[in-house]
């Protein structure tokens, strides 16, 4: 059973569950290892609040459905409603930044780019997305400045900074807010640096976004 609540600065949120936004290919060297053409807007795709699950938490993963990937991405929280809004509007919304894994069904991924299939069943499903905590964001924050790391049992994998979006995080808003209304309790996935790669279990993650969020997990049963 699903037991996951907002978390802004050590204290839960009373902002409701929402969907999550998920943008992909927002790093150019992401693109290029999974070897996909570097877009020239935002690719957007969804997940529902039933993937949302504490990052803290042992990861469960099907298994049975072939590889999954981590992607380890800086997450926003959206405090108040986005429709058809301006960057100045949108950074005024943020509720926090925190962390979140965009875990992926690589193989399933695939099957379904090859048949011209939407991703929903390889990106959307129970569990797919770990979020952490979210940390305020203050006049000193700056945005296009957080180094994301993920070390999979002590080992570096991912390493990138927000710096390195091809879209930057206002302007991400901006343009999701001009498709569907971001609600409050909506998270946006701000993309994925380069390093992805599939998960065992057993195996040990160590996340960080900059010097504000450190998180700690393992991958366990994939069974529910």
């Amino acid at each position: 059973m699903q037991n996951y609540q907002h978390f802004v600065g050590g204290q839960a949120s009373d902002l409701p569950l929402g969907k999550v936004v998920c943008v992909g290919r927002n790093y150019a060297a992401h693109a290029k290892e999974l070897n996909n053409p570097i877009p020239t807007e935002p690719v957007l795709f969804i997940k529902p609040s039933t993937a949302l699950v504490k990052l803290d938490e042992p990861l469960v993963i099907p298994t049975h459905l072939g590889e999954c990937h981590f992607e380890v991405e800086m997450s926003i929280l959206v405090g108040w409603p986005l429709r058809h809004c301006n960057q100045e509007t949108a950074s005024a919304a943020i509720a926090g930044i925190g962390l979140a894994l965009d875990l992926t069904l690589r193989d399933l991924q695939q099957e379904l780019k090859e048949k011209g299939l939407p991703w929903e069943k390889a990106k959307s499903f129970d569990g797919a997305c770990p979020v952490s905590g979210f940390m305020p964001i203050t006049q000193s924050t700056n945005l296009q400045n957080q180094q994301i790391v993920l070390r999979q049992n002590h080992k570096i994998k991912q390493n990138g900074n927000t710096a390195d979006m091809l879209t930057p995080v206002l302007a991400l808003l901006s343009y999701i807010s001009q498709f569907f209304t971001l609600l409050p309790g909506d998270i946006v996935l701000t993309g994925t640096p380069v390093g992805v790669g599939p998960l065992k279990l057993g195996d040990q993650l160590s996340l960080s976004l900059s010097e504000s969020i450190h998180c700690i997990t393992e991958v366990g049963s994939s069974e529910r």
